[in-house]
């Protein structure tokens, strides 16, 4: 039997305990850094993806992360919140209900910086939208009160019989008899009725329309409401826009043209708007006759333009005179179960923050103090908080 040394045997026990003391500090040291990296990695992931409105996981849950990165629960309204799962957030999702009321709350646009709305918007953007029946269907029953738009948006032979002394909205001294001739030109009663349409597609002027890809879904609507039927009608005027056409004495069949781009489109003017309206809205009604066109010619009665603006000047719209968008919208609540408004934008920037003109078409400015599109756009926001009818301010995804 051969000599061992017991030092020998010391020191490799010495060596392995070291070497085992090593691992294990390695390992914790390893363990440490991937639980470090995991919640900075969570904390990156979740701020990009709510940044970009990526679709994030099937997360029910909430955090929210404090200055120093930490991630606690619960439900302080001054954090942000992160709900996950596929597509867009549920309409009634705490977030979406949260999100809808930072809009609602502001009564007056004035309340908050431009910016500040922009950004409350463009969160609720990542919110799937509803029509709230409840809400809409109270809005309609005031609407329908105040304006009745199915028995009174046009001048009809049941509204204003033959003999009316009609009066006009602006210049209510003036005063235009029916005649017979007149008469006959109108429709015998309202063409559409109450909630006739299903969906309607309402189509302003705005800037943001531009580039935003929303032709199919505006045409997949049943009826489609459009402000303006070409450039030719400059938002700076109220007049109608056979006026670009000499008031329709020359260029009859230059006009008769253009309108034909739009097919089975109706035409309704502001004829008793003013004293000068009235000429050339008649005028257009011989064109079409004379052309033998199957497009029906209808006029505002200027009653209901006028309770319209009252109405509205009640909900903080002040102004010398509502834009014809805001007349079109007021009356699609009334003869469509759902709306959705493109085009409606009242700011020289989008709610990303970019620059866009005035109109889709140009960059004229319409008369300073005429309109007040600001206060139109802030109450159009308001309705689509409450379900009421949907503002689309992006673009379009349909079909």
């Amino acid at each position: 039997m051969g000599y061992t040394d017991p030092s020998s045997s010391r020191d490799l026990l010495g060596n392995r305990t070291l070497f085992f003391i090593f691992i294990c500090a390695f390992a914790v040291v390893t363990l440490l850094q991937q639980i470090l990296y995991g919640r900075n990695y969570l904390k990156r992931g979740l701020q990009f993806s709510w940044q970009n409105g990526e679709e994030l996981a099937n997360w029910t849950g909430t955090f929210n992360f404090t200055d120093d990165g930490a991630v606690k629960s619960g439900s302080d309204t001054g954090t942000r919140y992160f709900e996950f799962y596929e597509g867009p957030l549920e309409y009634n999702s705490t977030k979406c209900l949260e999100l809808r009321q930072d809009i609602i709350e502001v009564k007056v646009l004035s309340m908050v910086k431009q910016t500040e709305l922009f950004d409350r918007w463009k969160s609720l953007q990542m919110c799937k939208w509803e029509m709230n029946v409840t809400e809409a269907n109270l809005f309609k029953s005031t609407l329908s009160r105040c304006c009745n738009a199915p028995a009174f948006l046009f001048t009809t032979q049941k509204n204003t019989p033959l003999g009316t002394k009609l009066k006009y909205e602006v210049d209510t001294s003036g005063i235009f008899h029916i005649n017979q001739e007149i008469f006959k030109m109108f429709p015998k009663d309202m063409p559409y009725h109450r909630s006739q349409f299903k969906k309607c597609a309402v189509v302003g002027n705005g800037g943001i329309l531009k580039n935003s890809r929303c032709g199919r879904e505006i045409d997949s609507a049943d009826f489609v409401f459009r402000s303006r039927m070409s450039p030719r009608w400059s938002d700076r005027h109220s007049h109608p826009f056979p006026f670009r056409f000499h008031k329709l004495e020359k260029w009859r069949k230059p006009f008769y043209n253009v309108l034909q781009v739009y097919e089975n489109a109706s035409v309704l003017l502001p004829a008793f708007y003013n004293t000068r309206n009235t000429d050339v809205s008649i005028r257009v009604k011989y064109v079409l006759d004379d052309f033998e066109s199957q497009q029906a010619v209808y006029y505002f009665h200027p009653q209901y333009l006028i309770n319209v603006s009252r109405y509205w000047l009640g909900q903080g719209v002040r102004a010398k005179r509502i834009s014809t968008g805001l007349i079109l919208v007021t009356a699609a609540l009334e003869l469509c179960e759902e709306v959705h408004l493109f085009g409606f934008w009242a700011f020289p920037m989008n709610p990303s923050g970019i620059f866009i003109t005035h109109h889709y078409y140009d960059n004229v400015k319409p008369r300073p103090g005429f309109h007040a599109m600001p206060s139109e756009i802030f109450n159009f926001l308001h309705m689509h908080s409450k379900g009421i009818l949907r503002v689309h301010t992006g673009t379009c995804s349909c079909c």
